[in-house]
């Protein structure tokens, strides 16, 4: 089985990690866990930003459980970088840009960010408390123990090198 503890504030932006190979190396880590046919356990435990969380463990590369915890953050970026990126023009023109900045970073945590709504989208399968973590972990393995994937017959597939 795989079990994916996940804090991930996402890839680092810039041309210097594009040139480092940022991109074949996080390919090489979506195609291996996409093609995994074990159990896959997700626990987002408290960041899961953009592209390095999908490749961590989320159900669109097929996990079968995704848990998370109540702090936990779930979207394409950080609060602070998407309210900065989404309210710019709005918080440059502000009598107190610092005051509706955070007001806008609150907003974005209660309506995009947090584990509640990724749940009620189907991204999240439960927010969990954080001493239930080992139980829920244990169970999520024992009801998968026999777990069998129909799929079509390959060699292999085209990993991304």
């Amino acid at each position: 089985p795989i079990i994916s503890l996940v804090d991930v504030p996402g890839y680092m932006p810039g041309t210097e990690q594009e040139y480092g190979g940022v991109i074949r190396h996080g390919a090489k880590v979506l195609y291996a866990y996409s093609e995994a046919t074990v159990p896959k356990i997700t626990l987002i435990m408290r960041k899961a930003y953009g592209g390095a969380y999908i490749a961590m463990g989320s159900r669109s590369v097929r996990a079968d459980l995704v848990y998370a915890w109540p702090i936990a953050e779930i979207a394409v970026m950080g609060p602070e970088g998407a309210a900065n990126v989404i309210y710019r023009k709005e918080i440059a023109a502000a009598d107190d840009p610092d005051q509706l900045r955070q007001d806008k970073i609150d907003d974005y945590k209660d309506n995009f960010a947090n584990p509640y709504i990724a749940a009620k989208r189907g991204m999240v399968n439960d927010v969990i408390k954080m001493e239930e973590t080992r139980a829920k972990l244990i169970n999520g393995l024992e009801m998968m123990n026999n777990k069998r994937e129909d799929g079509q017959d390959k060699k292999h597939g085209n990993i991304p090198l």
